[in-house]
C-alpha cells in the first residue's frame, strides 16, 4: 500500500471551497453537496427506516450530570464562561487524566476546554499548519479533519488501515511522512473502523513523529468506548509528552453529544497556540454545562465500567442481525460503530447499497468510501457503517429487519 496525497483543485480555490473539497463535499463541477450523514438522514425519514447512520445516542446521559447542568442554570450560570473554561471543568479534566492514565497537566496552563472535540481539532490545526505543510491522518478519517486540514491549506496525506482489523500498514505510514509533514492527527480509537491501536503501532508513531520533529494531535473521544482492550492515551508513552495535544469531550462518553463540551490538554506552549485561535472561534460556550460534565468526570469507575460493557451488549445485537444478512462483520474493539464488508452479498459499491438500503429493508447506514481520497475510496468500497449507540429494542428491530435483507435484494 501507498500512501495517497490529496488531488488538487483545477484552480485556486476559496478557503470555503478547500473545506469543502477537504470533506469529499464538493463537486467537479464546483457545486457543493450535501454531508452524507445529511443524505442518509433525509432517506431514513423519508422511509421510515431505522438510523443507524450518524453517531448520535437515543439516550440521554446519567441523571446527576442533567441535573447539574439545571441547578447550574438556576445559579445564574448563563453568562460567558471564561476563555479557557471555568476553573472546575478544568481541574476536572486534569484530575480525570491523572486518575486514569497517570498524566499530571496543569488545569490553569495546560487544559484548554473547547465547544466539542471538533472545535479542538480544528483550534489545534489552525494554530500549526498552513500553505506548504503536510497534515498526516490515517485512512479512513474522520471527514472533520479534511475540512479543517483544506480550510488551513496544508496537504492531507494518508496512509491506510487495513482490514480485517484495520491496523496501519506500518511501511506505509512510515513512507507518508516526509520533510513538509508538520502534524500527524491520529484518532484512537477510531471512527469510523472501530480499531483501538495497542502500544506497539502507537510508539512507531511517536517515533516516525520524533524523528521528523512532527506534533501529534490525538483525537480521544472514545476513551472509555472500548471492549476487552484498554485505551493508551499517547502521551502517555515516552517521547510523546512534549509535542501531543491530547483531544477528548463529554459527548461520547456521557451520552450528551448536543452540549457540545470538549477540551484539550498538552505542553503550556502548545495549549496557549491553540488558545489564540479557539478565542476567536467561539471565545467560550456550554457555561451552565461546564459544571455539570465537571461532576460527570469525577463519577465512579463503575460508571465508566458499565457504559463501555453496556455497548458491548449492543454492539454484539447488531452483529448478530448484520451477520444474518450475510454482511461480513469487523467486530470493533472501540467506538460505538461497526464495519461490514457487503462483497459475501455480491455487492461492491457500498454507496448505492447505502441509498437503497432504507428502502430495502427500512435501516440507514453510512458508506465508509466517502471517508476517504479516492484510492482509499476504491479500497474501502465495499464497507458499511453501522452505528450501535441505541436503545437494546431499536438495535433488536434494525437487526430483525437486516436479517431479511438477502431475501429483498
Amino acid at each position: 500500500m501507498h500512501a495517497s496525497r490529496e488531488l488538487s483543485a483545477p484552480s485556486a480555490p476559496a478557503p470555503w471551497q478547500r473545506t469543502a473539497l477537504g470533506a469529499n463535499l464538493l463537486a467537479a463541477d464546483g457545486g457543493l453537496g450535501v454531508t452524507i450523514f445529511e443524505e442518509m438522514t433525509n432517506l431514513a425519514v423519508q422511509t421510515g427506516a431505522i438510523n443507524l447512520g450518524q453517531g448520535f445516542p437515543d439516550e440521554d446521559g446519567p441523571q446527576e450530570i442533567l441535573d447539574a447542568a439545571r441547578d447550574a442554570i438556576a445559579a445564574g450560570a448563563n453568562q460567558y464562561a471564561p476563555g479557557k473554561g471555568i476553573p472546575q471543568l478544568r481541574a476536572a479534566v486534569a484530575a480525570h487524566q491523572e486518575r486514569f492514565y497517570g498524566l499530571t497537566p496543569d488545569p490553569d496552563t495546560e487544559v484548554l476546554i473547547t465547544t466539542g472535540a471538533t472545535e479542538a481539532i480544528a483550534a489545534s490545526l489552525l494554530a500549526f499548519t498552513g500553505p506548504g505543510d503536510e497534515v498526516l491522518t490515517l485512512e479512513p478519517f474522520y471527514d472533520s479533519y479534511g475540512a479543517v486540514i483544506g480550510l488551513s491549506g496544508a496537504t492531507h496525506v494518508t496512509a491506510p488501515l487495513l482490514a480485517p482489523d484495520f491496523m496501519p500498514d506500518l511501511a506505509a505510514l512510515e513512507a507518508a511522512f516526509s520533510e513538509r509533514t508538520r502534524v500527524v492527527l491520529l484518532n484512537n480509537p477510531h471512527n469510523p473502523t472501530g480499531a483501538v491501536f495497542p502500544r506497539e503501532v502507537l510508539q512507531k508513531v511517536v517515533a516516525l513523529a520524533q524523528k521528523h520533529d512532527v506534533l501529534i494531535i490525538t483525537d480521544e473521544v472514545y476513551e472509555h468506548l472500548t471492549f476487552g482492550v484498554r485505551h493508551i492515551p499517547v502521551a502517555s508513552l515516552p517521547g510523546a509528552a512534549e509535542r501531543t495535544i491530547t483531544i477528548s469531550s463529554a459527548g461520547k462518553t456521557f451520552s450528551l453529544t448536543g452540549w457540545k463540551i470538549g477540551w484539550l490538554t498538552g505542553p503550556a506552549e502548545l495549549v496557549a497556540a491553540a488558545r489564540t485561535v479557539k478565542q476567536f472561534l467561539t471565545y467560550s460556550s456550554g457555561t451552565p454545562f461546564q459544571p455539570a460534565i465537571a461532576a460527570g468526570l469525577g463519577l465512579p469507575d463503575s460508571f465508566y465500567q458499565g457504559i463501555a460493557a453496556s455497548l458491548e451488549q449492543k454492539r454484539d445485537i447488531l452483529s448478530e442481525g448484520l451477520r444474518a444478512a450475510g454482511f461480513g462483520v469487523y467486530a470493533p474493539q472501540g467506538t460505538y460503530f461497526v464495519n461490514v464488508d457487503t462483497a459475501p452479498l455480491g455487492i461492491t459499491d457500498s454507496v448505492d447499497l447505502a441509498r437503497r438500503l432504507p428502502g430495502l429493508v427500512g435501516v440507514a447506514a453510512i458508506p465508509v468510501p466517502v471517508f476517504c481520497h479516492p484510492e482509499g475510496a476504491e479500497r474501502t468500497r465495499s464497507l458499511l457503517r453501522f452505528a450501535f449507540c441505541k436503545k437494546a429494542d431499536v438495535l433488536e428491530e434494525a437487526a430483525g429487519r437486516l436479517a431479511a435483507l438477502g431475501s429483498r435484494l
